[in-house]
């Protein structure tokens, strides 16, 4: 049989730690194949999705700036990626049609109820900043899984406001001025800015008002404890770092490519971050 290819198709797409991932997982598997990036400009996206039957791919996955764009490209969408507006993994079928999907809101949940087990999603509201594709995923994910209602905050509230209107449900629109009192009762507190990202300023927000007992996560992984989480834990909130949601929703997509569904394991998260 030949060896299966995937890859992960972005602009720029050097930093992508998803090559070191689906390698990793091809390694401890055993299994023949390849996972290389794709670099493909904007304007390239449409030509470079339809050439993947071609050029042998069993699928990609997409990253910035093309999960949105590729939903009017491709042949097929699952409800998900209908819901969230945004896809973010690609199979391409026996018969060369491209079915795609948002894998995200799976690794957000999956990565939030593995790194704070005794948190439940009815207890309370749950506070996202910022209003990217990632924040679509992630309010899906959480209406869900059951919260009573999301409290959406964004610098630019005009985005905010029209992310609440494509995803419907309890999601509730807060102003980047009132972040701070926002934090009220939350039960969750979640960052899905690149504030606190290498390179970029810290998170500017007071956790004053947010209850101990809530849980604070945070997207971004390089560095992996940002400096909203080392405030967080260092007065008493539960933690839950942003590489799990990395590792979690490329599950689903390694498994369509290559047959097997593989595990996250320790030593995946200790080779995903020596491959920065």
């Amino acid at each position: 049989m030949k060896a299966r290819k995937a890859g992960v198709m972005g602009w720029p797409v050097d930093h992508s730690r998803s090559p070191a991932l689906h390698g990793f997982w091809l390694k401890t598997y055993g299994i023949d194949g390849t996972y290389e990036r794709i670099p493909v400009k904007p304007e390239d996206l449409e030509k470079a999705l339809r050439s993947l039957p071609e050029h042998g791919f069993a699928g990609c996955n997409l990253t910035l700036p093309h999960k949105e764009a590729a939903v009017a490209i491709v042949d097929e969408v699952s409800p998900e990626g209908r819901r969230i507006g945004a896809v973010n993994t690609i199979f391409v079928t026996p018969d060369g049609r491209l079915k795609a999907t948002n894998t995200d809101a799976y690794g957000f949940i999956t990565s939030l109820r593995t790194g704070a087990p005794a948190y439940q999603p009815k207890s309370g509201m749950a506070v996202v900043l910022g209003a990217g594709g990632a924040a679509r995923a992630i309010c899906v994910a959480l209406l869900d899984a059951g919260v009573p209602e999301v409290r959406l905050i964004n610098r630019t509230p005009a985005r905010a406001e029209q992310l609440a209107k494509d995803v419907g449900g309890a999601l509730a629109v807060s102003t980047w001025a009132d972040r701070n009192a926002a934090l009220k009762n939350a039960a969750l507190l979640v960052n899905t800015t690149t504030q606190g990202m290498k390179g970029q300023p810290p998170l500017d927000i007071d956790l004053a008002a947010l209850p101990q007992e809530a849980v604070v996560t945070d997207i971004v992984y390089v560095p992996l404890e940002t400096p909203l989480l080392a405030v967080a834990r260092a007065r008493g909130n539960i933690v839950v770092d942003g590489l799990g949601m990395l590792l979690y929703q490329a599950q689903p997509g390694f498994e369509g490519w290559f047959g097997k569904r593989p595990e996250v394991t320790a030593a995946l998260r200790e080779h995903v971050l020596a491959a920065g």
